[in-house]
């Protein structure tokens, strides 16, 4: 091979579109107190976290993963009370899961089809596996536009469709009225995304039997298990057993496998987390309501979004007061001047709100 630097060769091999890419970007957040990421911000109890240091150190981390964790799946089936035909699959996060059912359904020609603005990784997973995408805008309140997706259906065809429920970023819970229309009339696989169950009041879980085209994505992530990086798919076998042809060998590590386990069987601690987490964010909703020029949105997830008068400048000066949360500004056109902040503990939310305070007044 000629003299050729690696600049060069990048250029000319990888894809354009890939070279057009971003990176997601994950910021430093040491010594900040963290409130940008949708995480649980509590601790497990610490009888617990003994039981699960025991379970870390008899496990045979020099062996392989069980490729195929029966029991693990079985006791996620039994706290969705899945019915017969239903299954689920697992996942390294729901990332994992968005890749794998675009690489699946991605015909020639095959659009994935989506909500904006929504979950940017639905766009960027459809970049990664060269699928079209189409981006329907939501109303100017965040809701579903029904007509504007029917209509776009009806002309796109899409073979799969993501609808986050809630939505994030901005936290509401659609019309589940519209969201059983948009499944009806999608002539593909529509999958309800739920990565906030947790802290919704509805779910598609009890639909799957209506609706062969249906499929329910979760992770657990945001119930107190982002360090483990599992999610989960939950519909009927008959898609379940072709997706599983596309999954990596060994895709969920040993050690989230057990640890998973042990929390699932103590998943009455981690949804009374997250019962503390709804309580605090409607505390934190209240005093963001009562900051003058904030404008708040209302959430079912365990995040708020609000909208300021140059955010930029006041997320910068959060992070000045050692405050993390999340710019939106310049994301989406709908998204001008809003930030996005997690519900975290309450001395967390009450240095969150003292630091935005100061930077507004």
């Amino acid at each position: 091979m000629p003299s050729v630097s690696a600049s060069s060769l990048v250029n000319n091999l990888i894809r354009a579109e890939i070279l057009a890419l971003n990176a997601y970007h994950v910021p430093d957040s040491g010594g900040y107190t963290k409130l940008d990421a949708m995480e649980n911000p509590y601790l497990l109890p610490q009888s617990l976290r003994d039981e699960i240091a025991v379970i870390v150190a008899d496990t045979d981390i020099n062996r392989y993963p069980d490729p195929n964790p029966h029991a693990l799946k079985g006791k996620i089936r039994e706290l969705l009370d899945l019915p017969d035909g239903m299954d689920v699959l697992l996942g390294n996060g729901s990332d994992e899961l968005i890749q794998l059912l675009a690489m699946a359904l991605n015909k020639p020609g095959a659009t994935l089809l989506s909500v904006e603005p929504s979950f940017v990784m639905y766009k960027m997973i459809a970049t990664f596996t060269a699928m079209r995408y189409v981006g329907v805008p939501l109303a100017e309140d965040f809701g579903l536009d029904l007509a504007a997706m029917l209509s776009a259906i009806e002309r796109e065809q899409p073979a799969l469709v993501f609808l986050a429920y809630p939505n994030n970023p901005t936290g509401n819970l659609f019309c589940g009225d519209a969201v059983q229309k948009i499944i009806a009339a999608s002539p593909g696989l529509v999958v309800v995304d739920e990565a906030y169950y947790a802290f919704a009041r509805d779910s598609f879980i009890p639909q799957m039997a209506r609706h062969p085209n249906l499929l329910v994505m979760r992770t657990f992530s945001k119930l107190g298990m982002a360090g483990l990086r599992l999610g989960f798919l939950a519909g009927s076998s008959d898609w379940l057993d072709q997706l599983e042809k596309l999954r990596l060998p060994y895709n969920v590590g040993v050690l989230p496998q057990r640890v998973a386990m042990k929390l699932l069987e103590n998943h009455d601690v981690l949804l009374q987390q997250a019962a503390q987490i709804m309580s605090e964010r409607a505390v934190l909703l209240e005093q963001l309501q009562a900051i003058a020029g904030v404008q708040v949105y209302p959430s079912e997830a365990n995040f708020l979004l609000f909208r300021v008068a140059n955010a930029t400048e006041v997320f910068n000066k959060l992070k000045l007061r050692g405050v993390l949360i999340k710019n939106l500004n310049g994301g989406h056109p709908m998204l001008g001047d809003c930030l996005r902040v997690t519900v975290g503990t309450p001395e967390e939310n009450r240095k969150f709100i003292a630091a935005l305070q100061d930077c507004i007044y």
